[in-house]
């Protein structure tokens, strides 16, 4: 007969328990793995199917589970996973507001969809970067590197009383900027295009004042913004490349990863 005492059910809690809350705080926010459209039992049984992986290769903490100790423990894991998956969205939601931008610049900001990882309205324009990004994502595999830094940082940063100090912290406060840089990024090369279409609008109206620039230059400046979105589409991937390179290279600041 199998004898289990109460603290060998305390030490498998404590070397399970911490590992999911990590992965499932980080899947909870975390792009793809975090959109609307992926049930949430889907994304409680890969973490737990990830967590039975790793949680045998990582040493327990020396904390009880039931105590306050493991209340700091399950603060800082939930921490770690929202920060890693933070980092990663950052990125995406400065694709979603540069076609935003671009969007009402070109006059389609009254076209609004629903966006699938989200379930809030967004411009098309918005939307089709999303679509387009979330496309390359997964065709080059960031999925598996955002699990991979996940699985490494069990061994980098282990479950313990300490978590990310205040340099880290502040180095993710610092790259809440990117929102702002990467929306610029792909939304003002076509702005300032547009803005030319629009200045040649201006001198057409004092040239030809009974000219009806309403009925002209909507549809001209609709079609002039469709042109360009369609030739920078290949240095907006590219813009996106980068800042997802540079977004991992956060992820593994934070998590303590030498490349």
């Amino acid at each position: 007969m199998i004898n289990i005492t109460t603290g060998q059910l305390e030490a498998w809690l404590a070397q399970y328990l911490w590992p999911f809350i990590r992965i499932g705080a980080c899947f909870m926010m975390a792009p793809i793995f975090g959109a609307n459209f992926v049930p949430p039992r889907v994304r409680l049984l890969l973490a737990a199917a990830i967590t039975f992986i790793v949680a045998p290769l990582v040493p327990a903490p020396d904390v009880e589970v039931f105590s306050f100790a493991a209340v700091v423990v399950t603060l800082h894991q939930v921490l770690i996973g929202f920060a890693t998956a933070f980092t990663l969205q950052l990125i995406f939601d400065a694709l979603a507001m540069g076609g935003q931008l671009l969007a009402n610049t070109m006059g389609l900001g009254f076209a609004f969809n629903v966006d699938p990882l989200r379930g809030v309205s967004t411009p098309v324009l918005g939307q089709l970067y999303m679509i387009l990004v979330t496309l390359t994502f997964l065709a080059i595999n960031g999925h598996l590197v955002l699990i991979e830094a996940l699985v490494q940082s069990f061994s980098t940063l282990p479950v313990s009383m300490s978590g990310l100090d205040g340099p880290m912290i502040w180095r993710l406060v610092e790259w809440g900027s990117e929102l702002f840089a990467g929306a610029l990024a792909v939304a003002l090369p076509g702005m300032a295009a547009l803005l030319v279409v629009n200045l040649a609008f201006g001198v057409m109206s004092r040239a030809a004042p009974t000219l009806n620039l309403f009925a002209v230059g909507f549809p001209i400046t609709l079609i002039a913004g469709l042109v360009i979105m369609y030739v920078g589409l290949p240095s907006v991937l590219a813009a996106f490349g980068n800042s997802l390179e540079a977004a991992f290279g956060v992820i593994r600041t934070l998590l303590k990863i030498t490349p």
